[in-house]
């Protein structure tokens, strides 16, 4: 292939948000629940190449390309006939490790790991490390791959050799993670080294060195934090591995002086990063950097072995830069791409120019672009979803209401393109899974996005247990589904009609996984309020949640055993709470018009739930409709099952709060 045609699919010719003709028709289902047209670069660590996920056609195979930025020579060093490159990250300036997926297939077709190799940046040096199962399973070498069970360490250590660190992971019968060894991996001659551990690892941390230095282990609910000393493991500290605690932090980074970074929680209700001390195994009072309104939640930045900023996420996602140069590469850029996010990747040792930049708004998805510091001036390298037109999306906001209890709940908004706040339109509360989780930020979302352009504002609460608001917010959410949780959904669906934002005749409420639970609740505790709902893969048995040999999940046995009668309610203690809050006990009660769909493959929330449920609302309930998704699991993995829910979505709001429901 020559190499301006590699150049054009390492290098995408895209235009920056220039500005497009609005269309009289809405952008078709296609053009947001589609697979990424570009999968993500990143620099080496002289920043002197770019490695790549193209795709070699439309609907091909993504392939991993390397581009010399000296000459912009491009060149593909690694493809599957049968598979698509999975993750990749640079072992050292010269060579790369990478693993694969298949993204024509659904989680229940799946019968292989993703397997691990590595490869020259200029292609040469080809290695298979850990071997895929069924039929991707190779020949020749055979005997000397890694198991299938290999996999990358998020963390990429220190990029200055041919050798790198990876998992070796165990699983529970269940497929939940039991333990993660770490071993020393030789890339070229494909020899491994085993790492000394203290326990049941579940999370490692490399220190400045890119050296095994800490980990995270966790028994009978317990997490412990161990340092690694001399060839010896020490305790650092032992909290609750499942319920907010003052006494826990979450390792962030270490630096090159061996101090390490944390996120911890020591001066009131939030966490901020502070310095833990080796030598006294303590964390410091005074934080480094803390946010007013969120938790911190983020990494920290080295370059050339200082600490030269601090990426989070704070209303949106940003960076605090600790280098005065970089802060100002930062306004710079800012200046270029005006009301943008613009997310600056530094090379870990720069000797060139370049770094990388990823660019959003809340109407413009991801766009990846080289900038030159010394010229000035952006090169593109991909968009990840080119066909979506900024023009024609919603505008989005950060929202505050208050719950009936007084409690403050931030939300995002989302209204149509050119839709007034007064506009009294039909709404889509739609709610987050998890729910232990932080489920917004503002950026581009495909859902709020497409429902949006359909001409529904969207609320996306932050009810009480979502993480990432301070502690107190959390704990609020103890043992509170279908309560006070509930409260604080509904209690945004009224704030946004007192606003004059959504027509109180037309709301319905959606989501997945909790936000299906939340909406099969939301319909029967607030049957006023809520038109309709759209629920998948959604929990609706919570005595199910709690194991079945039948119908068993992958969460893990200690969550079950630990975590959940802390988090949603003991099976005795708190039985007559779990019966008044599960959905399928009060089926009965639900009698508005409901889309339910799940997958068979759900491993997470098991189809039972799903069925469970349709079996028992619609012997009251005949406005129920049903689809299932023949080897999906938790959500939809084709671009072929996003695109018929979504339609199916399409049509089932417009019935009942659109253009064609009743007036």
């Amino acid at each position: 292939m020559p190499t301006s045609a590699l150049l054009a699919g390492a290098l995408l010719a895209a235009a920056l948000l220039l500005p497009g003709r609005a269309a009289a028709a809405p952008p078709p289902v296609q053009d947001f629940f589609d697979n990424a047209e570009f999968g993500g670069a990143q620099l080496s660590p002289n920043g002197r190449h770019l490695a790549a996920k193209v795709t070699a056609a439309e609907g091909g195979r993504d392939r991993l390309a390397v581009v010399d930025l000296a000459t912009l020579d491009a060149k593909v060093v690694a493809s599957f006939a049968d598979g698509d490159i999975g993750h990749f990250q640079w072992v050292s300036d010269n060579r790369l490790l990478f693993d694969s997926t298949d993204k024509d297939l659904a989680p229940g077709e799946v019968n292989a790991a993703p397997g691990l190799y590595a490869v020259d940046r200029d292609g040469k040096n080809f290695r298979p490390l850990a071997e895929r199962r069924g039929r991707f399973v190779r020949t020749g070498d055979g005997d000397k791959l890694l198991p299938w069970h290999t996999y990358m360490l998020p963390q990429p250590g220190a990029q200055d050799s041919d050798s790198a660190y990876v998992r070796s992971v165990h699983f529970e019968t269940s497929g939940a993670v039991l333990a993660i060894e770490l071993l020393r991996l030789d890339t070229r001659t494909g020899r491994t080294t085993e790492v000394t551990e203290p326990g049941h690892v579940l999370n490692w941390m490399l220190d400045a060195r890119g050296e095994p230095r800490m980990a995270v282990t966790l028994e009978e609910g317990k997490h412990t934090i161990w340092l690694l000393e001399k060839d010896k493991w020490r305790v650092v500290t032992t909290f609750d591995g499942y319920v907010d605690s003052s006494g826990g932090f979450e390792p962030l980074e270490f630096a090159a002086d061996g101090r390490l970074y944390v996120a911890a929680r020591r001066n009131g209700d939030r966490r901020a990063v502070h310095v833990f001390d080796p030598a006294t195994g303590k964390v410091g009072d005074q934080a480094l950097f803390a946010l007013d309104r969120h938790d911190f939640s983020g990494h920290l930045i080295q370059v050339a072995g200082k600490l030269a900023g601090i990426r989070y996420k704070g209303d949106s996602e940003d960076t605090l830069w600790l280098d005065p140069e970089l802060k100002a590469l930062q306004a710079t850029i800012d200046a270029k791409l005006p009301g943008n996010v613009n997310l600056v990747e530094v090379p870990r040792r720069p000797e060139t120019p370049f770094v990388l930049v990823t660019t959003y708004s809340d109407r413009q998805p991801k766009v990846f672009l080289l900038y030159n510091r010394e010229t000035g001036k952006f090169s593109p390298v991909g968009k990840a979803h080119p066909r979506i037109q900024a023009r024609q999306m919603g505008t989005q906001e950060n929202v505050l209401y208050t719950a009936r209890d007084g409690l403050p709940i931030p939300g995002l908004l989302t209204l149509p393109a050119g839709a007034s706040r007064q506009g009294k339109l039909p709404m889509v509360v739609l709610v987050h899974g998890g729910p232990w989780v932080r489920g917004t930020e503002w950026g581009s979302s495909a859902h709020a996005q497409f429902l949006a352009s359909r001409g529904y504002a969207v609320l996306e609460p932050e009810f009480r247990g979502s993480t990432g608001y301070g502690a107190r917010h959390f704990s609020a959410g103890l043992k509170q589904w279908g309560l006070a949780m509930q409260d604080d959904v509904a209690d945004g669906a009224r704030w946004a009609i007192a606003q004059g934002i959504a027509d109180p005749q037309r709301i319905c409420i959606a989501g997945a996984s909790y936000g299906g639970y939340a909406t099969l609740m939301g319909l029967i505790r607030d049957p006023d309020l809520y038109r309709c709902g759209v629920a998948w893969a959604g929990v609706a048995d919570l005595r199910l949640m709690y194991g079945s040999w039948l119908h068993g999940s992958d969460v893990p046995k200690q969550y079950m055993r630990y975590g959940m009668p802390q988090l949603i309610g003991d099976l005795e203690k708190d039985a007559a709470q779990l019966s008044a809050t599960s959905p399928v006990e009060q089926a009965a009660r639900l009698r508005q018009p409901l889309l339910l769909a799940h997958g068979s493959a759900d491993r997470r929330v098991p189809r039972a739930h799903g069925v469970r449920f349709r079996d028992a609302v619609s012997a009251t309930n005949k406005a129920v409709e049903w689809v299932e998704y023949e080897d999906e699991g938790h959500g939809w993995t084709l671009p072929k099952n996003r695109f018929d829910f979504w339609t199916r979505v399409e049509k089932f709001l417009d019935r009942h709060i659109g253009t064609g429901a009743p007036k």
